[in-house]
């Protein structure tokens, strides 16, 4: 509530309005000016010379410390402003837009707009601080991979009674959420818990500031990336770049309080079932048919593994992706948009019960996010999860492996920033035959005159290949060759999806010669509008799929999934069954 404005949170007459400014897209509050005039005013503090300019965030701290302690509706410091809101010596007061998305990325559900408290809010997250796993932070420009992940600690009131009270937690629930680069679309890839993996050594924060390096473990559970030897998440984000080879931007971590209190605050979720469930351990009890779950009924069946399919918890991770779309819905539907109840209570739950990194670490920044999905369609989130195997090596079944036949494909479209999404038939001929299009104005690049290898002058970088990848291609080229005048130039200012050489007009004969040395597809060569200045080089840039010279590149990401990979669209309900 706006108790720096308006005096005492309660005070906040209930025929003041958020409403949606059309000029704007946003909710502002309006208030009722009869209303007003009844209601004592509370005059507006003038700030001394001496007090702090507007809040910035605090220093994030160490695992599991809060950002600050300010009740509800309450700043740490600075002064107030009139109810207008006109002048004086007043300040203006911190509010924050959370557009759709924010909440979103808190259980991977949904979309919210409404002006909330900034110092508040900071105060309810914690942050982890993960000794430099991941990228640093996504970046605006380009495809964006947050790690969500659900731990089962049982910490926290009403938490005692599921299973060992004294758990540190695993990584129980895992989704890897991969953003378009153009955020047209979006890509839920659920990790499950049970799956055999190599965990790697992992630098790990202490609480006294000092850095402890965790020794990795070969053939364990995915799961114990997390809380087990005294890892935390920064693990599990090295820990699925060393099994998906994509690296993670940023995490956000939850546990079973989330469920119960984001579920609450959007009203309920809705969930349909094809059968009754009596499920004893999870006290899942209910009837065939339509429900709208909160609360601990909404963590039981998120918890379920007896209560559909064959019992396993890969069919667990289907019943968790039919809730979490049905979230996102329930969040982005008209009701919720348009109830500032409903609004206040999602972000507290939400910011209560997340756990995020540094680069994430206060609400400008998840704001910044929540910008970049903003105008994502729900039906263009696709869930799914990696393909696994039985384990092999297991006589009671247990356990789960990679199964690579399905993975490699998957794996090879969100590293390549490819849509899981379907395309409408007209949409999808229209890309086919601009794919077409460009395809033949790229092979013609290749056709042409080539230039002595003497005379081919190319800077190389690395931007995303093998360590030392630039060093062992200009040797390569210059030994093997004859390419002389090639110079190598370390790492480049930025990684690049896939390997690229640019180069002028005047260059082409150039670029064709090293095209065919080091086996360069046509849709590496990227071609400038204007003639380079004599010995000017042409700039080769190595990406995620070189390998080393005289290597072909790795092939063409699939523009299809395997049939047998499991997928579902957040826009459409699902019965469990």
């Amino acid at each position: 509530m706006d108790a720096q404005s308006r005096g005492r949170a309660e005070e906040i007459d209930p025929a003041d309005q958020w409403v949606l400014n059309p000029r704007t897209g946003h909710y502002e509050l309006q208030l009722n000016d009869s209303a007003a005039r009844e209601r004592p005013k509370v005059a507006a503090p003038r700030r001394s010379s001496s007090a702090p300019a507007a809040p910035t965030a605090p220093s994030p701290g160490v695992p599991g410390q809060r950002r600050g302690d300010a009740p509800p509706g309450g700043r740490r410091g600075g002064g107030g402003r009139s109810r207008k809101g006109g002048g004086g010596g007043g300040r203006r007061k911190k509010a924050l837009l959370i557009t759709s998305g924010t909440l979103a990325f808190l259980l991977v559900g949904g979309a919210a707009a409404a002006y909330l408290y900034y110092d508040h809010l900071n105060g309810n997250l914690s942050v982890t601080d993960i000794a430099g796993a991941g990228t640093g932070g996504f970046k605006k420009d380009q495809a964006i991979n947050i790690l969500v992940i659900g731990t089962d600690k049982r910490s926290g009131a009403g938490n005692e009674g599921y299973g060992d009270k004294d758990s540190v937690g695993h990584a129980d629930t895992t989704i890897l959420f991969h953003i378009a680069k153009d955020r047209s679309n979006a890509t839920a890839l659920s990790i499950p818990r049970d799956l055999i993996t190599t965990i790697p050594d992992c630098p790990t924060k202490q609480p006294d500031g000092t850095t402890k390096t965790v020794r990795g473990a070969k053939g364990v559970r995915f799961n114990t990336s997390l809380g087990q030897e005294g890892r935390d998440a920064g693990c599990t984000m090295r820990t699925v770049k060393e099994l998906t080879g994509i690296e993670v931007d940023n995490f956000m971590m939850v546990d079973f309080n989330a469920v119960k209190t984001l579920s609450t605050a959007v009203g309920g979720v809705p969930v349909c079932l094809e059968k009754d469930v009596d499920d004893e351990d999870s006290k899942l009890k209910l009837t065939k048919g339509e429900h709208k779950l909160e609360g601990e009924q909404a963590l039981a069946f998120v918890r379920t593994r007896h209560a559909f399919g064959n019992e396993s918890d890969l069919d667990r991770i289907k019943t968790q992706q039919q809730f979490l779309g049905s979230m996102m819905r329930e969040m982005k539907s008209k009701e919720t948009l348009t109830s500032p109840k409903k609004f206040f209570s999602l972000a507290e739950a939400a910011t209560k019960s997340l756990t995020v990194d540094q680069g994430l670490g206060s609400i400008d920044k998840l704001t910044d996010l929540a910008g970049e999905l903003k105008d994502i369609d729900l039906k263009n989130i696709t869930f799914t999860t990696l393909p696994v195997l039985d384990n092999p090596a297991e006589k009671v079944k247990a356990t789960v492996v990679v199964n690579q036949g399905l993975a490699d494909p998957l794996l090879q479209m969100i590293r390549g920033d490819v849509s899981l999404t379907e395309v409408e038939k007209k949409e999808q001929a229209a890309k086919e035959a601009a794919d077409a299009d460009a395809k033949a104005k790229q092979d013609a690049l290749l056709q042409g005159n080539r230039a002595p290898a003497g005379d081919v002058r190319v800077a190389v970088y690395n931007g995303g290949g093998p360590k030392g990848a630039a060093s062992t291609t200009l040797s390569w080229l210059q030994n093997s060759k004859g390419m002389s005048k090639a110079s190598n130039q370390g790492n480049a200012p930025s990684k690049v999806d896939a390997t690229q050489l640019e180069y002028a007009p005047n260059q082409a004969d150039q670029a064709r010669a090293l095209a065919d040395a080091l086996g360069l597809p046509a849709t590496a060569l990227k071609m400038g509008t204007t003639d380079a200045a004599a010995k000017t080089p042409m700039k080769l840039t190595l990406g995620p799929d070189f390998q080393k010279p005289g290597t072909p590149l790795a092939p063409p990401v699939p523009q299809e999934l395997p049939k047998d990979v499991q997928q579902a669209q957040a826009d459409k309900a699902v019965c469990a069954k």
